[in-house]
């Protein structure tokens, strides 16, 4: 058995999805994106000061590969993951904008017919970006504009607060071998904005101050960047993860789920936390700690197995903010 969680903290060590993250802290680099910066960067979003609470701002970039493959769903994706993005600060989102790069009309269409449709099911409205339809490679990218009355962060996790996970189960991967799990484009147009509206409900009523969407670092490389980014270490218990019925648990710990979130909330405002996203059918569950130190491992009941160690090797190079916590 000691094996076994071993064995799976490698895979996860040395998956794609994980060993993706590692671009960041080039960038961070090579920006001077340090803890001096006037806006912390770690964030799901960058969050800026805007009176009584913070304006959002989200982006994501798409694989060439991924595009070319599935253009319709990147279309949507581009919409999907930057509003799970501002819902993981506890925002709702405003507008987006796209940058499209394609060969002709013809390449263009499905993507953008997948972003239409995102939008459409989400209620925010595209307002602009760019399009080039001459261009010898495709590409996309896509930014959201939100806002929060009250955040949750990347640098909030706190030791000694419980690790929630919420993900909806309600869905299916998109083919026998992809990591994307697909809890989105069959569901409710009202359901989907009800179910991101939750987050915000959450940091509003103060249950949270720490929170991040599960990316395409699936379950464990995003508590990483959690842990990493809040200057802390902490354990997963595989055995409490909320998966699909019959999912292998390596696939799923590193699946990007569509609709999934790490918080780190105070053991006292756990059950309540819990109980509002089963309210709306979404699975939820306390799957580990927030601890001091600087690995993140995962547990299996009997043994810990080190899948980071933040003191040897950065992963995205985010580390803690300075300062007092958000209020």
């Amino acid at each position: 058995m000691d094996r076994l969680i071993d064995d799976l903290a490698g895979r996860l060590r040395d998956g794609r999805g994980l060993l993706g993250k590692r671009d960041i802290a080039g960038a961070v680099a090579a920006l001077g994106l340090d803890a001096g910066s006037a806006i912390a960067v770690g964030d799901d979003c960058a969050a800026i000061p805007d009176g009584d609470g913070h304006l959002l701002l989200a982006i994501e970039g798409f694989i060439d590969a991924f595009v070319a493959a599935e253009p319709w769903f990147a279309g949507y994706c581009g919409v999907m993951v930057n509003l799970s993005d501002v819902a993981a600060m506890g925002g709702r989102a405003i507008a987006v904008v796209d940058a499209l790069w394609a060969a002709d009309d013809e390449a263009a269409g499905p993507v953008l017919a997948g972003l239409r449709e995102g939008a459409a099911r989400y209620g925010v409205p595209v307002v602009g970006g760019h399009t080039n339809t001459r261009s010898a490679r495709g590409g996309l990218a896509v930014a959201v504009l939100g806002r929060a009355k009250r955040l949750m962060t990347s640098f909030d996790a706190a030791p000694g607060h419980d690790l929630v996970m919420a993900v909806d189960l309600r869905g299916a991967y998109r083919s026998d071998t992809s990591t994307n799990w697909d809890a989105s484009t069959a569901a409710p147009a009202g359901r989907l904005r009800g179910d991101l509206d939750v987050l915000a409900e959450i940091a509003e009523a103060g249950l949270c101050g720490a929170a991040k969407d599960i990316s395409m670092a699936g379950t464990v490389g995003t508590a990483g960047m959690l842990f990493e980014s809040s200057g802390t270490g902490g354990r997963i218990d595989v055995g409490s993860v909320p998966r699909p019925e019959g999912a292998d648990l390596a696939r799923w710990l590193a699946s990007f789920p569509s609709y999934g979130y790490l918080l780190s909330v105070s053991p006292r405002d756990t059950a309540e936390v819990v109980g509002r996203f089963a309210a709306r059918g979404i699975a939820a569950a306390r799957i580990g700690t927030v601890e001091p130190g600087t690995r993140l491992c995962i547990a299996d009941g009997r043994h810990d197995a080190t899948v980071w160690d933040f003191a040897a090797a950065p992963l995205t190079g985010c580390g803690a903010r300075p300062g007092p916590a958000a209020p």
